[in-house]
């Protein structure tokens, strides 16, 4: 017999959810306000000295890395410098949409892109549901072992990319992979507004 739910109890759902959602992101940026800042000043740094910023990730955040490279090369708030920005992509498969496969040319595929293309002044972006993405964490080893700046956006506990010790780690503490996204696109909104910040005041650079 097919089940229904009544309008009472999808209210309920839907504000359990939404409250939930939001007491993480208030916690989350009330907590971390202070190293976003260290973070923003440290990437303006780095794009002063000619430095790119590469972005990579798996599964959902494929389209969010490819709009951070976009909105960072074409601004679309008027009055903002365009940032050199590279999204990094899968080779194997085509379509990049993978998260724990283990073999060898998906797992260093990203350190692979990062050792040809990277330099020392750039910034590693990379962006995972739980930490604990193979290819997201080796990259982030080999931008370590070149001297560029690191950013890990994870949830959960942080995982095996909390355990290399990036620059900023910022962690979304939840499991839900869809609060973790809408929450690491906040994230990375306020990141590239805060750096404008930084070039908009004279001498500061």
């Amino acid at each position: 017999m097919k089940q229904t739910i009544n309008d009472e109890k999808l209210q309920t759902l839907i504000t359990t959810c939404f409250k939930q959602s939001m007491s993480i992101e208030e916690t989350f940026f009330s907590t971390e306000s202070k190293k976003i800042a260290r973070a923003c000043w440290a990437m303006a740094q780095r794009y002063h000295r000619a430095g790119r910023l590469l972005a990579f990730g798996n599964e959902l955040w494929v389209a969010d890395i490819q709009h951070v490279a976009s909105v960072s090369v074409r601004p679309v708030s008027v009055n903002k410098r365009p940032l050199p920005a590279w999204a990094l992509t899968n080779e194997d498969p085509p379509n990049g949409l993978l998260k724990h496969q283990s073999t060898h040319n998906v797992v260093t595929s990203f350190a692979h892109q990062l050792h040809i293309l990277g330099r020392s002044q750039d910034i590693a972006l990379g962006f995972s549901p739980d930490g604990n993405c193979p290819n997201v964490t080796r990259a982030m080893e080999q931008a370590q072992r070149m001297g560029m700046l690191t950013l890990g956006l994870t949830g959960g506990t942080g995982g095996h990319i909390r355990r290399t010790r990036p620059d900023f780690c910022f962690v979304v503490p939840t499991q839900d992979p869809i609060i973790v996204q809408d929450i690491h696109e906040t994230l990375y909104h306020i990141l590239w507004e805060m750096v404008h910040v930084f070039f908009e005041h004279d001498g500061l650079m």
